[in-house]
């Protein structure tokens, strides 16, 4: 019988207890890896409530049920004491930390000019500094596992990022800085640890959970047996693959991915480029070449890739 991609292998979720990590979770653990648990279990989407352990140890029963190998963490990713203590007990429990997905998050939406500074800093510190946290303490992990080996070692990073960073989204700027940043923090890390045998990829899924279920309300889902086109499930099998040996040439990437369809996302390019007759430009000159460019452009156009793609929410 042929082994599973990830058997042998450990992987830690993050917000896993639901939705998307939840997915993610069980897909880890059906291709083979033991799995962490991670979710510190707060009831309200932006990150209120009674913390508790019922939604990690929920997930982390159901793999076990099936025949994998699971354990829950409870702890809050966005303190950088717990996410070391999380990682840790992947190494602890497994002899090793092979996989980190970070998809742990929150929700305080509000238009820029109304946004209060704990709403701006609530969800900055659950989606990017808990990133980092983890990030950092698996990395180092990783590096000295190297250094002690003398080589490469086994490496994957898979973050969570948004549409709302590519095509932008008007009552999340807290939401869409920190999926940018996410961005940013992947290939930084991916440059970082490809020369200890580590890659670091982010995905920007489109699913319907309890952070989307808002924005989906208007989206029926499919009557009869069929898999709802949002489903988390349609997402899982690419963070599968991003975790697996067969990804070792994947770094650095951003991919969208939802109802059976992933899309690379290229790095920005320039679109344009206008030199200075002298030594700087002037204000004049400026407006000569920059005034008649932006208005042939559409009102309101943003990355090229949004376009391409298709990801403005109509």
């Amino acid at each position: 019988m042929p082994l599973l991609p990830l058997q042998g292998l450990s992987a830690i979720v993050t917000g896993a207890g639901r939705g998307l990590g939840r997915a993610e979770a069980l897909e880890l653990a059906r291709l083979g890896a033991a799995v962490v648990v991670n979710d510190y279990g707060q009831p309200g989407r932006d990150g209120t409530g009674e913390a508790s352990a019922g939604p990690a140890e929920e997930v982390a029963a159901e793999i076990r049920a099936a025949g994998g190998t699971a354990l829950a963490h409870t702890g809050d990713v966005s303190d950088f004491e717990q996410a070391r203590t999380l990682v840790e007990s992947a190494v602890a429990a497994f002899g090793r930390l092979d996989v980190l997905v970070n998809n742990a998050g929150i929700l305080r939406d509000r238009m820029v000019f109304s946004m209060a500074e704990e709403e701006w800093d609530s969800v900055l510190r659950v989606h990017l500094k808990g990133h980092f946290n983890t990030t950092r303490f698996a990395a180092a992990h990783w590096r000295e596992r190297s250094k002690r080996a003398g080589e490469p070692v086994y490496g994957r990073i898979v973050n969570t990022s948004s549409e709302a960073f590519l095509a932008g989204s008007a009552g999340q700027p807290n939401y869409a800085a920190a999926k940018g940043g996410i961005v940013g923090l992947t290939t930084s890390t991916a440059l970082a640890l490809g020369k200890y045998g580590v890659t670091a990829n982010a995905i920007c899924p489109r699913a319907r959970t309890r952070m989307t279920e808002d924005v989906f309300a208007g989206v029926e889902q499919p009557s009869g047996t069929g898999l709802d086109p949002l489903a988390p499930e349609h997402v899982a099998p690419l963070v599968g693959y991003l975790a697996s040996p067969a990804a070792a040439h994947v770094n650095g990437q951003l991919l969208v991915v939802h109802g059976g369809m992933v899309a690379v996302v290229e790095r920005p390019r320039v679109a344009a480029r206008f030199d200075s007759k002298q030594d700087t430009f002037t204000y004049d000159e400026l407006e000569a070449v920059l005034g008649p460019y932006y208005a042939d452009r559409p009102a309101g156009e943003t990355f090229a890739a949004a376009e391409v793609l298709g990801l403005r929410r109509g």
